[in-house]
């Protein structure tokens, strides 16, 4: 009987294993199904979707069924939930508009993704009340902003996506204010660079309110009219989306009886074997390890899915590569300030073991005689005894990425402050000066080791 990879799920994680195992194998039957009638979504561009910088849908799209069956002999099923697993069996339960059918496997792999975390007052059947995890959420906003000629937004919750939704909404004259129920927005970056972000988003109109959530929803008609915060103040506001994390979809991993861990993320090993050898799980649906502590935690991101699934599907037709882990790299860009990070914060190498100290620096990111340069910031966590890197934050212009994609490079080859210092840079006058901005902050950061 001809061998059958089945994945669930249609996006990141699923779609690159499914791919990487043709690549591997010509012959073996592969079926992916998906609840959703979307496949393939760059969710990542929702935000620059609600905000006009992505006029179509359809451009989200990186790849769609038909293309998939054509190109890459890979059956795709649209609109089909799986609802159970039976191991015993190695069949999948798919519910449809055709009804239930089951289906057998001979591997597996589990890419549900996550599910946007709403509060129990919140009701999602309200208008005026969104998330943005899909092509259908994002869709769905940029009508009710259209239709309902939208004035005042309140984003619930001050991380990446959020400062993102943000931005883009106030871009498109909406009044927005964003409520962060902790003491500041992002607080994975230290509180000196949050500041500077905090003064440059509220210069650009948008209000923030930090150490303030929202505890009801005021609604009338069932239409959004305004909301009581945590302060127990009213606000009149048209719209609402909530973006205050996710959680793994990994109930039916669950309820077949695979081990579930840290933040309900299913378990994994380092070759993405779930507990039963013939499941692979791969995604936001995933607990993932931390390359530094070797700790497990919950970070996700399309990077990360898109490198899971890839290995998932490599070793499912028979290769051995193991997933090294994650450092938790992040970039975003809110209005003139693009902010990076990478690897522990300061608090989190101390709560880890480590005896960290941190430096930052300010420097400009081409020749200071050359026009339009623009400053950038950066802020190194290390070790103070042995001077090794744990972990990084920069803000500042557009290249503040690619610099924090070098201490990516550095922490997970091990490096120190010293190694950091000798790194053969690149220059040249456009592009950055003589003494990069990295160089800059090792060369401080070799004063406080053994200090």
């Amino acid at each position: 009987m001809e061998k059958h990879i089945v994945v669930i799920g249609g996006n990141a994680a699923g779609l690159s294993a499914a791919s990487r195992a043709r690549r591997g194998n010509k012959n073996i039957k592969i079926s992916v199904f998906e609840k959703t009638e979307n496949i393939s979504i760059g969710a990542c561009g929702l935000p620059y979707f609600l905000g006009n910088m992505i006029n179509e849908k359809e451009d989200l799209v990186a790849i769609n069924a038909e293309t998939l069956k054509k190109k890459r002999n890979i059956d795709v099923y649209t609109g089909c939930k799986v609802t159970a697993i039976n191991r015993d069996n190695k069949t999948i339960t798919v519910s449809s508009c055709n009804g239930k059918e089951d289906i057998r496997y001979d591997s597996l792999v589990i890419a549900t993704g996550a599910s946007p975390i709403i509060p129990e007052f919140a009701d999602v059947n309200t208008e005026g009340i969104y998330t943005l995890r899909n092509l259908e959420d994002g869709t769905a906003i940029k009508n009710y902003i259209r239709k309902n000629n939208v004035k005042k937004a309140a984003i619930i919750g001050g991380g990446l996506i959020g400062l993102e939704v943000a931005e883009q909404l106030s871009i498109n004259d909406i009044e927005v204010t964003v409520f962060e129920l902790s003491p500041k927005i992002l607080g994975f970056i230290n509180d000196n660079y949050v500041q500077m972000l905090l003064e440059h988003i509220e210069a650009n109109g948008i209000k923030v309110l930090t150490n303030n959530g929202i505890q009801d929803i005021l609604v009338e008609d069932g239409r959004v009219t305004g909301l009581v915060t945590t302060k127990e103040e009213k606000i009149d506001i048209d719209l609402i989306v909530f973006s205050i994390g996710v959680k793994p979809n990994s109930r039916i991993a669950e309820d077949a009886g695979l081990e579930i861990g840290y933040k309900g993320g299913i378990v994994v090993d380092d070759y993405m074997r779930t507990s039963d050898k013939s499941i692979y799980s791969a995604g936001d649906c995933v607990q993932m390890k931390n390359i530094i502590t070797n700790t497990f935690t919950y970070v996700p991101l399309g990077t990360t899915a898109n490198k899971q699934g890839k290995l998932v599907g490599a070793n499912i037709v028979g290769e051995n590569q193991k997933f090294r882990g994650i450092l938790s790299s992040q970039v975003t860009k809110v209005f003139d300030f693009y902010i990076a990070s990478t690897g522990l914060t300061i608090e989190q190498a101390r709560n880890n073991g480590y005896n960290p100290v941190s430096i930052s620096i300010t420097k400009n990111d081409k020749a200071s005689y050359y026009v339009g340069g623009k400053e950038n910031h950066i802020y190194l966590v290390f070790e103070r005894t042995t001077g090794k890197i744990l972990g990084a934050q920069a803000i500042g212009s557009e290249s503040v990425a690619g610099r924090i994609n070098v201490l990516v490079a550095a922490i997970t080859a091990n490096m120190t402050v010293n190694d950091l210092n000798e790194l053969d840079l690149v220059y040249a006058p456009p592009v950055a000066p003589v003494y990069d901005p990295l160089l800059i902050a090792a060369s401080q950061a070799i004063k406080k080791v053994n200090k």
